[in-house]
This record gives C-alpha cells, structure tokens and sequence, in this order.
C-alpha cells in the first residue's frame, strides 16, 4: 500500500475546492501556456499518487488521445493560413493542428486531475462535507465512487467462480462463450441491485440523513489548512484578474495570436503555476523535513 498524500491529509473542503478550481480553469482555456502547466502539474501529481500507473496511462491512453485530436482536427477542419500539405479533399494547416493538440491537451488535463479528485476525494470525506446539507445526494456520490473498483472485483470473483465449474467465457464455442458471458452478466447485475438496496436500508438504520448527525469522520480546520486557503486564494484570485483583463486570449484562426508578452504576464503564469503544482510542492515540502529529520537522528 503507498503511503498517504500530504495534501490528503488537508481538510476535505480545501481537497475540494482544489479540485473545482483546476478542473474548471483547464476546461475553459485553450491558452497552451495554462493547459501545458496544468497538464504537466496533473501528471506529476497523479505519479506522485499512482506510480508507474500514471505513466502507463500517459504513454498509452493519453499521449495517442492528443496526437488522435490533432489529427482528426487538422483533417476535418481547413481553417487555418499555414498550409502544411494538401489532400485530394482539403489542405492540412498548422493552425488546425495546433488547436487540436490543445484540445487534446485540455482533455488529458481534465482526466488526470480527474484520477487524483478521485484518490483524494474519498466517500468518508463527501459524506462528512455534504451528508448534512444534501444526504441523498452525497449517498449516491459515495456509492458511484465505490461501485467501479467493487464492480471490478466482484466480476473477477464471479468469473473464477463460474470457471470452476466449467463455464469459462474464455472456452468453449462462440454460442457457450457467450452464453456464460450473459450467466455471469446476470449474476453481477442481480448482485449489484441487492448490494444497492442492502447499502440503502443499512444507512437509513443508521440514522443517516437525520438532523444534526454526527459524523466518525471529525476533521480540523488548523493552522496549516489556514496557510493553504491563504495561497490558493491568492493564486486564484491573481489567475482571474489575469483572465478578467484578457491576458490568457488566443486566436487560433487565421492564424496564431496572442497578446503581446509583458512583465506582468510571468506574474500571472506564475500565480497559476503555484495553484497547480501546490499538492506536488507540499509533497517536496515535506519529503525535504523529513530527510532533514531523519539525518539528525
């Protein structure tokens, strides 16, 4: 088991007020300079949180997702005034190819840091923010989050178990393969539904969606958490004054532009570069003290 996220261990509203920031500002930019500090700063949190996971996702799922949309860009969409080379149907620009990376870019983004909302943002901590103001809703979400990876093992134990008995989908004729793919289909949904209404009936025993419940979760708002709304406030608010002021436009068509580069425009690059990579600095932050006190011992 890998040992637990710093920023893990912050509040669960600064998790998720982390989370919603980055998430929106990458789906509402096409400036490559935001997407590719975003990017960069998704992919080295979601290592940090994954492993070598991560780094098979990139190489094998993302990386072919940006070159796919910058293809499919540059063939269906002519705009653009650098012509790359010319099809029996349309021409190729660098324009629209240049877009579709973006895109692409934009879309990888949003799914890594959607990986890490995932293992940061737990059910326990959706129950505790949420379970009071909207139960219902916070139930489902806390459900939705645990059914893939329960849905996952529970198929697996399923297979193996219809395997012992001879009715393994890897075997057989087409017409037995599928015939114990719907066996087992069947045996997860009806397994699903129970467990659905088993969850349901445990959590109204327990008093859930009662006023002023309790929660066994009990998280402090500390010093530390104080620090970190301060920064990520700061960043925010320096990101949007950015955007307010039209500094992250760019045009894509006819051609590139994008505002003439000034020296504020590194203070404002930098205000988002410290909101993004803030989970990953923590990480460092506290690696380094923990050297530091482990050489003294």
């Amino acid at each position: 088991m890998m040992k637990r996220s710093v920023f893990d261990t912050y509040h669960p509203a600064i998790n998720f007020i982390f989370f919603c920031i980055v998430i929106i500002s990458s789906i509402f930019t096409m400036n490559p300079v935001l997407l590719g500090i975003s990017f960069i700063s998704a992919g080295t949190y979601a290592y940090m949180l994954n492993g070598k996971r991560t780094v098979r996702f990139i190489l094998f799922f993302i990386l072919p997702l940006i070159l796919f949309a910058a293809v499919i860009n540059a063939i269906v969409n002519p705009r653009g005034e650098t012509v790359i080379f010319y099809t029996e149907y349309s021409r190729i620009t660098m324009e629209a190819a240049l877009y579709g990376i973006c895109t692409g870019i934009m879309i990888s983004s949003m799914l890594l840091w959607f990986s890490c909302f995932t293992k940061i943002m737990t059910g326990d901590k959706f129950t505790y923010m949420f379970g009071k103001i909207m139960p219902s809703i916070s139930l489902i979400i806390t459900m939705v989050m645990r059914f893939v990876p329960d849905f996952k093992g529970k198929i697996a134990e399923i297979s193996n178990a219809q395997k012992g008995i001879g009715c393994d989908v890897t075997e057989g004729r087409a017409a037995e393969k599928v015939r114990h793919g719907i066996k087992i289909t069947s045996i997860m949904f009806s397994w699903s539904l129970e467990n659905s209404v088993d969850t349901a009936d445990s959590m109204r025993a327990r008093g859930y969606g009662a006023k002023k419940r309790s929660s066994f979760a009990i998280y402090d708002f500390d010093k530390r958490d104080a620090a970190a709304v301060f920064v990520i406030a700061l960043a925010t608010a320096v990101f949007i004054s950015g955007a307010i002021s039209g500094r992250y436009s760019v045009e894509f068509y006819p051609d590139i532009s994008m505002p003439e580069f000034m020296d504020t425009d590194i203070i404002l690059y930098a205000a988002y570069a410290l909101l993004c990579f803030f989970p990953a600095i923590v990480e460092f932050k506290e690696a380094i003290v923990w050297r530091y006190l482990r050489s003294k011992i």
